[in-house]
């Protein structure tokens, strides 16, 4: 039983350490070969425009809390207009040369109780707390990643989860719909319920980084990914 706060803190970090294996992190000294530049004119970045950093910054909310930097969100938002522009260059220049700042790759771990036993640290799950600069290149990539998948047909049109304009409603009212329509043909249905222990926790960035050149994702965006990793 811990009862201080560091011993806590030594309990639940030893617990959320244990959960990842040998192949979580990228190989040390290993360049896959779909890292290679091999065409990087099919992979241009997009230009980050200034007016999408400033509407970033005006809608932060500011209720969050602040990164390792212990720069406040308002400070952020009320600044937005001053920000913007340098700020818009700093992630093109990430973009380009593949190099994310050392103070986005800090975080502030900290523990949030799911449900069961509460004396059990496996009920805990690890969240982090990141640079807000940091993560407001998130959304740049994200939709440049999610354009890519979805223009190859790397996304079923059956995946709901983490799709703009899905979520579990959609996901519910297709599934009620087809199964529906078997029962009325007089089918049988067999439903099997799968959840994966510590599904996003156990993640082999190796074998993703793979998956993602497999889908044809290389030059800038698969090195800028491959470096934010490997911090």
């Amino acid at each position: 039983m811990a009862t201080k706060d560091g011993e806590k803190a030594e309990v639940l970090n030893a617990f959320f350490a244990s959960v990842f294996n040998s192949q979580t992190s990228c190989p040390q000294g290993i360049q896959p070969p779909e890292l290679e530049d091999r065409d990087r004119e099919q992979n241009k970045p997009p230009i980050i425009q200034e007016e999408a950093v400033n509407d970033l910054l005006c809608h932060l909310d500011t209720h969050k809390s602040m990164g390792p930097d212990r720069i406040h969100l308002r400070v952020l938002r009320e600044l937005a207009e001053e920000l913007a522009e340098p700020l818009s260059i700093i992630y093109q220049q990430s973009w380009l040369t593949g190099e994310v700042l050392d103070d986005w790759r800090l975080a502030n771990v900290t523990s949030i109780y799911k449900k069961g036993w509460k004396e059990d640290p496996g009920n805990y799950r690890p969240v982090s707390l990141t640079s807000v600069l940091g993560k407001i290149m998130e959304p740049f990539i994200l939709s440049v990643l999610t354009k890519h998948v979805q223009d190859n047909q790397g996304i079923r049109p059956s995946q709901h989860g983490f799709m703009k304009g899905r979520s579990c409603l959609t996901n519910l009212i297709s599934f009620y719909d087809k199964m529906t329509h078997l029962v009325d043909e007089g089918k049988a249905v067999d439903v099997i319920y799968l959840d994966f222990s510590k599904a996003f926790d156990t993640v082999s960035h190796s074998i993703l980084l793979e998956k993602l050149a497999a889908h044809g994702l290389y030059g800038y965006m698969l090195c800028w990914i491959k470096n934010w990793l490997e911090g």
